[in-house]
């Protein structure tokens, strides 16, 4: 069978929604377009608004301490740098990031689904630079195949969307992507070299639809893995447009 690309995924606002595309153009050394592209800083944050620039991801907001923020997806208009959220608990939302009283409508929107866990500070950007969790402009590749397995080892209809993946892959075998790291992909017009594995955290237990903690994926990767793995960090080596679809070769 012939691996192509599955589904595209970018995440405006580190942790708080996803949206599906179906095309994006990668550029050589940069993160995806508008992945990570702003952040929700806490009353913990060492976040420096004088110098901002790429911190760790303990400065932010994440799914991975209040699971609520699972179940946001997102919509970006490019054009205008507007931004749609939808939430089951909430009413929707369309805001422009940038403009400060807009940031602060969504900081209001977002604080009840936090319950006191996080105190929603800023949303905040460092220009020219995606907050991954990467030191490192990264994005991540993930296989169907793998999500599929742990799927029936763990008895649960995982849905990809609890990996936060930026690229999906169909057509490999389960587990595949262990032995890449330090290899080549290419898919379609663009190559990634592949960087890491992605050691996951509690972000994933939580189910995207409802936003409430159901099934515990750590514990099965470590049952059925022996790690906490899944999916893989990527650099752009050769920029190029993606679409799903696009054929998928690992390379030497």
């Amino acid at each position: 069978m012939t691996a192509r690309l599955a589904h595209i995924f970018r995440h405006p606002i580190k942790s708080h929604g996803r949206e599906e595309l179906a095309a994006v153009t990668l550029t050589p050394g940069q993160a995806m377009p508008w992945d990570r592209h702003w952040a929700v800083t806490h009353d913990g944050s060492k976040w420096d608004q004088m110098a901002p620039g790429w911190m760790t991801c303990a400065n932010f907001i994440l799914g991975s301490s209040v699971a609520s923020l699972m179940a946001i997806n997102a919509r970006l208009e490019d054009a205008t740098a507007t931004v749609i959220l939808t939430h089951p608990a909430c009413d929707p939302l369309t805001f422009a990031p940038d403009d400060p009283a807009d940031a602060a409508t969504f900081l209001a929107w977002v604080t009840p689904l936090l319950a006191g866990e996080r105190r929603a500070m800023a949303l905040v950007k460092a220009p020219g630079r995606a907050m991954t969790d990467t030191s490192y402009p990264s994005l991540s590749l993930c296989n169907l195949a793998s999500n599929r397995q742990l799927s029936a080892d763990l008895g649960a209809d995982l849905s990809p969307l609890r990996w936060r993946g930026n690229l999906w892959v169909e057509g490999w075998e389960p587990w595949t992507e262990q032995g890449l790291v330090g290899r080549r992909v290419a898919i379609g017009q663009v190559t990634l070299q592949i960087e890491e594995p992605i050691k996951r955290c509690k972000a994933t237990s939580a189910n995207p639809v409802t936003g409430l903690r159901d099934v515990d994926t750590l514990q099965g990767l470590r049952d059925h893995t022996g790690t906490q793995n899944f999916g893989l960090y990527a650099k752009v080596l050769v920029g190029g447009t993606l679409c799903a679809g696009d054929v998928v070769e690992v390379l030497a």
